[in-house]
């Protein structure tokens, strides 16, 4: 077995790049999710090393340095750091040439061939579930014979293996959690809305919706709900409890853990047992009796992609939810005492001032605890890059997601709206939802009931105005 390095390069300052977040950017309030997708193939292989180096702050330096004790390195890459992670590439075979390096990723997966033409130091990259073809890669088995795989030949020719088969039985992956504990410092993992420390990782794979813009399901997932059996995931959750037994919520990471509403139940009367906290991904259409079920086991909080507050808007993005079964499914939640974190996007097709004004007006109707709002992003791969192309809405200048900072630009612009305009609507979008009196009264209450969330919130309050001065400057 090769001595292996699983890597989530440096690249730019507060930078959540890694394989569990949902837009490769830094946001306005300083969070990271965890590798999932670098730890998964890290734990098919014994004496395996790996090193998330943005929550950690390691540059650099201590990056090369540990490189020299690997024959293999295999890098998350993301279109937004790619550029960054080539020169990480190229720095670590300038003191090692004989290192073996390939990337994994949704970048990679649907530009494999353009990703090797890139740069001629990258040696493989792994296309869609990646798992079980660096583990091969790992064994020193020959590039030829894995599937999955596009190569470069040692006379330079770049070669594509067949595909590999979906993974069914999801039950043959190890843990994660296991390289969480050997490797990584979990205090460095925060999100605004989830308790301190908290711990995430997937019980599935797939989703069934068609959103366009979403990146996984597109690149990497597939859109078949694709789970582990209940057992398993009680199993590693029992094992995570004992192993960080100051982990205060748990959060399943699938695209939409409720995809299968049985089968959530049926883990969340398990996970009511075991006696965690635990949250979710969800979509705005559960039935109450499901949700009912989830809060009497243990459920605190749903992370909830609304996107938008427009029907039309949401049907142009084939979301596959209706606005009163929105509104209906948060009032439920708001009931049975589910938190609720909002997600939104401003610039989907369709959009225009009037939409815009619709989703935030929305957004102060139905009043989830707290929001994000996003901007679209035609990640490649997916159906809004496409048609965003052929639309003549993306120009190469925005190609890239971000700007120089990592922060997300508008990289959509329509004949009738520009990308100053939506991306000036983030800033309008959160100053209208924060500063309502009811709205700023539940925070401070928060606040007052909790000196834990009094330093909490005054440190986010501190990051998220100095990130809309950002904004402004990047505006001017």
């Amino acid at each position: 077995m090769m001595r292996t390095l699983f890597l989530q390069a440096p690249s730019y300052d507060g930078f959540d790049g890694g394989a569990g977040s949902r837009y490769q950017a830094r946001r306005e309030i300083a969070s990271f999710w965890y590798p999932t997708w670098l730890a998964q193939p890290a734990a098919l292989i014994e004496g395996s090393k790996l090193i998330d180096a943005p929550p950690h702050q390691i540059g650099l330096e201590t990056v090369i340095e540990k490189a020299r004790g690997y024959d293999l390195v295999v890098l998350h890459t993301s279109t937004p750091s790619f550029e960054s992670d080539v020169k990480t590439v190229g720095a670590m075979k300038a003191v090692k040439p004989d290192l073996i390096v390939g990337m994994i990723g949704a970048k990679v997966a649907v530009e494999a061939d353009k990703s090797l033409k890139a740069s001629g130091l990258i040696d493989f990259v792994a296309r869609n579930e990646f798992d079980f073809t660096i583990q091969e890669v790992a064994e020193g088995r020959k590039l030829s014979t894995i599937a999955g795989l596009s190569w470069r030949a040692k006379d330079g020719t770049i070669v594509h293996n067949d595909d590999r088969p979906v993974l069914e039985n999801m039950d043959v992956l190890p843990f994660v959690t296991p390289v969480y504990k050997r490797d990584l410092d979990i205090k460095k993992y925060f999100i605004g809305y989830l308790k301190h420390p908290y711990l995430s990782f997937y019980t599935g794979r797939g989703c069934k919706s068609r959103c366009t813009f979403c990146l996984w399901p597109q690149t990497v997932g597939g859109h078949r709900y694709r789970t582990r059996s209940v057992g398993h995931v009680i199993e590693e959750i029992r094992w995570a409890k004992a192993a960080f037994p100051g982990v205060r919520e748990f959060f399943f990471d699938d695209d939409t853990f409720t995809d299968d509403a049985a089968r959530a139940e049926a883990i969340a009367r398990e996970l009511g047992k075991v006696g965690v906290v635990w949250s979710c991904n969800a979509k705005a259409n559960v039935k109450r009796s499901t949700l009912k079920v989830m809060r009497d086991n243990g459920l605190r909080l749903l992370l909830v992609g609304y996107e938008s507050g427009n029907q039309q808007i949401l049907h142009n993005i084939k979301k596959g939810v209706l606005v009163d079964v929105a509104k209906r499914f948060t009032k439920d939640c708001h009931e049975l005492g589910i938190v609720i974190h909002g997600t939104f996007i401003l610039g989907l097709p369709g959009e225009t001032t009037q939409t815009i004004r619709e989703t935030i007006d929305f957004a102060k109707e139905i009043n989830p605890h707290t929001i994000q709002v996003s901007l679209a992003a035609p990640y490649p791969g997916t159906f809004l890059y496409k048609q965003a192309l052929d639309k003549g809405w993306l120009d190469n200048a925005n190609a890239e997601l971000v700007n120089e900072e990592g922060v997300q630009i508008a990289p959509l612009h329509y004949p009738h709206l520009t990308h100053s305009e939506i991306f000036d609507s983030v800033e309008k979008f959160y100053r209208r939802f924060y500063f309502r009196a009811p709205k700023i009264a539940s925070i401070v209450g928060e606040m007052v009931r909790s000196p834990e969330m009094m330093r909490r919130r005054l440190r986010e309050g501190v990051e998220f105005f100095r990130f809309l001065r950002e904004r402004r400057e990047i505006a001017s």
